[in-house]
C-alpha cells in the first residue's frame, strides 16, 4: 500500500546528517550560532529591561535552544506528539518574548518554527504548525503588509525546498546503501564461485590421478596374492608411480591456473600431444587469450580425452583440433580406434560426466561418442 504523502515522514536518511558535505555542515553550524547569538543579543541589549529581566530572557533563549535540539531528535525518531509538544514550547517562548518586549527574538523563533516544521515533519502537521507560526509572525511584524506577505511566502517556500533537498539526499543515501549491499553480495558470490572453482580443480586433478593409481595398486596387490612374477608386479608399481608423477604435474598446473600463471593453451596442447605417440594437433582461427575457466575446461577435456585413448584404444592415431571462433572456442579430439587396453574396464575418476558438467557450468556443451573410425569428443565453450 502506498503511504499517504501528507502523513509520511521524511526518511531517517533525510533527517540525519549522513551525506552532508563538510562545508555544508560548517555553514549549518554557523547559522545556528548566528541565530543563537541574535537571540541572546536581543535578550540582553534592551536598555528598558532590568538586569533580572535580561537574565530571565537569556535563560529563555537557552531553554529555546534546548527545545530546538530536542525537536531535531524527536523528528529524527519520527515521534509526532513529542515533536508537536516541543514546537508548542518554542511558540510559547516566542509569545512570552513578544509580550515582554523582546520582539526580535520572538520573530526569529516564529520564523524558525515555520521553516523547521515544513522541513522535518509530516506535511499534514507541518502546514498547520507553519500556518500558526507565520500568522503569529504577521501579527507581530510591523512592516508593510505586502512585505510581510512576501516574507511569509518566502519562509514557507524555503522550508519546503529544504524538505525536498533533504528527501533527495535521503534517497541518494538509500541508493548508496543498496549499492554497497549489492557490491557486498556480488563479492560474496564471486568468493563462493572461486571456492567452487578451486574445489572443482582439486577434484578433477586428485580424483582422476588417485583413481588411476588405485587401479594399478589394486592390481599389484592381487598379483602379490596370486604369487605372480616379479616383473608383472613391478610393472604395475611403475605404472602407479607414473600416474602419481602425472598427478603431481597436473596439481602444479592447477595451482598455476589458480594463480593466473597458465602457459599458452597452444603450447599446452602441443606438450600434451607430444607425449602421445600417433597424435597431432591443429589450431585454427585467430589465437587469443581465453578466460581462466574456459582455458581450464579445454585443458581438462583434452587431458581426459587423451587419457581415455591410452586406456581404451592404445596405439590409435589421435587428431586434436582447436578452433577459435568469434563467440566460442571448440576442441575436437578424435581417435582412429585400436585394440582395447588393459585398463579399459577401470573406472574413470573424472570421466565424460565430469567433462560435460564442466562445459555446462560455462554455458557450453560436450558431445562424446563413437564416430566412423573410433571415438570423438567435442567441446564447445562460449568466450
Amino acid at each position: 500500500m502506498t503511504e499517504n504523502a501528507w502523513t509520511r515522514w521524511p526518511s531517517p536518511e533525510a533527517l540525519g546528517r549522513a551525506g552532508i558535505s563538510q562545508p555544508r555542515r560548517l555553514l549549518s553550524r554557523a547559522v545556528r550560532l548566528l541565530v543563537t547569538a541574535t537571540l541572546l543579543w536581543g535578550a540582553v541589549s534592551s536598555s528598558r529591561v532590568p538586569l533580572w529581566g535580561a537574565v530571565a530572557a537569556a535563560v529563555g533563549v537557552l531553554v529555546a535552544a534546548a527545545a530546538a535540539w530536542a525537536y531535531f531528535r524527536t523528528t529524527l525518531a519520527h515521534r509526532l506528539w513529542p515533536s508537536l509538544g516541543l514546537i508548542a514550547v518554542l511558540l510559547g517562548i516566542a509569545v512570552a518574548a513578544q509580550t515582554t518586549g523582546f520582539t526580535v527574538p520572538a520573530l526569529v523563533i516564529f520564523c524558525g518554527c515555520a521553516v523547521c516544521a515544513l522541513e522535518r515533519m509530516p506535511l499534514a502537521a507541518a502546514t498547520s504548525v507553519t500556518a500558526v507560526a507565520l500568522t503569529a509572525y504577521s501579527v507581530v511584524n510591523d512592516d508593510k503588509w505586502l512585505t510581510t506577505v512576501v516574507t511569509s511566502v518566502g519562509l514557507a517556500l524555503a522550508g519546503y525546498v529544504l524538505r525536498l533537498d533533504a528527501e533527495a539526499r535521503g534517497n541518494a543515501q538509500r541508493l548508496l546503501t543498496q549499492e554497497r549491499a549489492a557490491l557486498a553480495a556480488e563479492a560474496e558470490s564471486a568468493a563462493l564461485a572461486e571456492r567452487a572453482r578451486i574445489a572443482r580443480e582439486i577434484h578433477d586433478v586428485l580424483a582422476h590421478s588417485l583413481s588411476a593409481q588405485l587401479v594399478h595398486l589394486e592390481a599389484a596387490r592381487l598379483l602379490l596374492e596370486r604369487g605372480a612374477e616379479r616383473e608383472q608386479i613391478l610393472e604395475r608399481v611403475v605404472a602407479a608411480r607414473g600416474m602419481a608423477r602425472d598427478g603431481l604435474a597436473e596439481t602444479r598446473q592447477a595451482l598455476s591456473a589458480l594463480r593466473g600463471d597458465l602457459t599458452p593453451l597452444e603450447d599446452f596442447l602441443s606438450e600434451l600431444v607430444g607425449v602421445n605417440d600417433g597424435a597431432e594437433v591443429t589450431i585454427s582461427g585467430e589465437r587469443r587469450p581465453l578466460p581462466a575457466e574456459a582455458s581450464q575446461a579445454v585443458r581438462r577435456v583434452a587431458q581426459e580425452a587423451l587419457t581415455n585413448v591410452r586406456k581404451h584404444a592404445p596405439g590409435a592415431k589421435v587428431r586434436v583440433r582447436l578452433d577459435y571462433g568469434e563467440h566460442q572456442v571448440m576442441l575436437d579430439v578424435r581417435d582412429s580406434g585400436g585394440r582395447p587396453g588393459e585398463l579399459a574396464g577401470a573406472g574413470g575418476g573424472y570421466g565424460l560426466l565430469g567433462m560435460r558438467e564442466r562445459a555446462e557450468l560455462l554455458g557450453g556443451s560436450l558431445e562424446a561418442g563413437p564416430h566412423e573410425e573410433g571415438f570423438a569428443v567435442t567441446l564447445k565453450v562460449p568466450v
